[in-house]
């Protein structure tokens, strides 16, 4: 399994990053959460086969319509210990 933790800068606070990103994953079968940072980015663990996880930091790229994303910074990461992809508050 391949796991990547993002760091996603730009206008991603309330342009509804975090619920596209939920649907995106679930979509991929990719595992992992998304969370907002008191710093205005996103930051996302996203695990699963090579090819879910780069399709889906690919996607990250872009994001929802209303996004505006300037950056992502991304490393490795172990996987998370539950299936599913969540958002954490």
């Amino acid at each position: 399994m391949n796991a990547k933790r993002l760091t996603i800068a730009g206008r991603v606070h309330g342009v509804g990053y975090r619920a596209w990103m939920v649907r995106k994953a679930t979509e991929l079968g990719v595992s992992g959460w998304v969370r907002n940072r008191p710093d205005g980015s996103v930051e996302a663990l996203i695990a699963g086969d090579t090819a879910s996880v780069e399709e889906m930091s690919r996607l990250c790229r872009r994001g929802p319509r209303m996004a505006e994303v300037s950056s992502i910074g991304e490393d490795l990461a172990d996987a998370p210990e539950t299936p599913g992809f969540f958002q954490l508050d």
